[in-house]
C-alpha cells in the first residue's frame, strides 16, 4: 500500500481542466505501475458521466475508479494545483487538492479512505497542503498526524 509518498506527490501543477487534473494525479500511480492506463481514463469517465461527485469538501478532489478498471496496487497520489480550477461542484468548487485513489478491494478503498479522512478532517492540514512548496512540506503534515 502506498499513501502520499514522495514519487506520488507533485505541488504547484497547472492544468486548465478537472480531466487535466485527474490525468496529473493519475499519472503519478501509472509512473509507479500502481495502476494501468485504463484506470486514468475510467476516473475521466466517472467524471464526465457522473459530474464532480468526488470532490468531497471545499478545495477536495478524490477521483477514483473501480478496482477492475486497472488497479495493481492500493495506493494514493497527491497533486496540488497551482491554481484552483472548477470541476462543476455547486459548493466546493474550486478545487486545489486532488487525490487519486486506487484500491483492488473495498477493504483497501475503506483503509486509503479513513487514512485520506484523518489527514482532511483538520482544516490546518488542509491549508498547509495548499502552502506547500516542496515534498518535504507534505512529509511534515503527514508527520504530524502519526
Amino acid at each position: 500500500m502506498r499513501f502520499l509518498e514522495e514519487d506520488i506527490v507533485k505541488v504547484g501543477v497547472e492544468v486548465t481542466s478537472a480531466e487535466g487534473a485527474i490525468e496529473e494525479a493519475g499519472k503519478l500511480l501509472l509512473q509507479e505501475g500502481l495502476i494501468e492506463e485504463s484506470y486514468i481514463e475510467a476516473m475521466k469517465n466517472a467524471y464526465k458521466e457522473n459530474g464532480p461527485y468526488f470532490v468531497l469538501a471545499p478545495y477536495i478532489a478524490i477521483p477514483h475508479a473501480r478496482p477492475e478498471d486497472g488497479v495493481n496496487e492500493a495506493s494514493v497520489s497527491f497533486v496540488q494545483l497551482k491554481e484552483p480550477i472548477a470541476f462543476g461542484h455547486s459548493s466546493n468548487d474550486p478545487v486545489q487538492l486532488v487525490f487519486s485513489l486506487g484500491a483492488s478491494s473495498s477493504d483497501e478503498h475503506l483503509t486509503l479512505l479513513k487514512k485520506l479522512t484523518l489527514l482532511l478532517n483538520d482544516t490546518n492540514n488542509i491549508n498547509r497542503l495548499m502552502k506547500a512548496t516542496s515534498y518535504e512540506d507534505i512529509k511534515y503534515i503527514l508527520e504530524l498526524e502519526r
